[in-house]
């Protein structure tokens, strides 16, 4: 069982780490115009490598707006091959994985269950105070 695994991680989950963050710096030489104003609000949360290294999925979220999710959207996919040739010259596996780009909801929807967490708290709070004040 030695060397299968080097501080709790398997070497699929190091590869897709490695990937990730590789990622993050080659994210900042795509000239892409349609990515360019929006590349500062790309934040890569997570990356998923198949067993055999063949795919891997890309998820980014944004802060740039759901008006310009297809955008951005378009831009990573027409970057990929960019970056794959880019992640061949660092990465030292056998195979350089496909990338594909999924849109990561999880953050926007923490954001917004806790929007809705705030209100009904400042709601609460707001008819406490009616509350006390009759």
């Amino acid at each position: 069982m030695a060397g299968r695994h080097t501080h709790g991680f398997s070497r699929g989950e190091r590869v897709a780490e490695q990937i990730r963050r590789d990622l993050v710096e080659l994210l900042r030489q795509v000239k892409d115009p349609r990515l360019a104003p929006w590349l500062p609000l790309i934040t890569l949360t997570d990356v998923e490598v198949t067993p055999d290294y063949q795919h891997a999925k890309v998820f980014y979220t944004s802060l740039a707006g759901e008006e310009h999710a297809q955008t951005i959207a378009q831009g990573l996919a027409h970057a990929a091959g960019f970056l794959r040739r880019e992640l061949g010259r660092r990465l030292h596996i056998h195979h350089i994985p496909e990338l594909s780009f999924v849109f990561d909801a999880s953050i926007e929807r923490g954001s917004r269950l806790s929007h809705l967490i705030d209100e009904v708290v400042a709601a609460d709070r707001a008819a406490s105070a009616d509350g006390e004040s009759s």
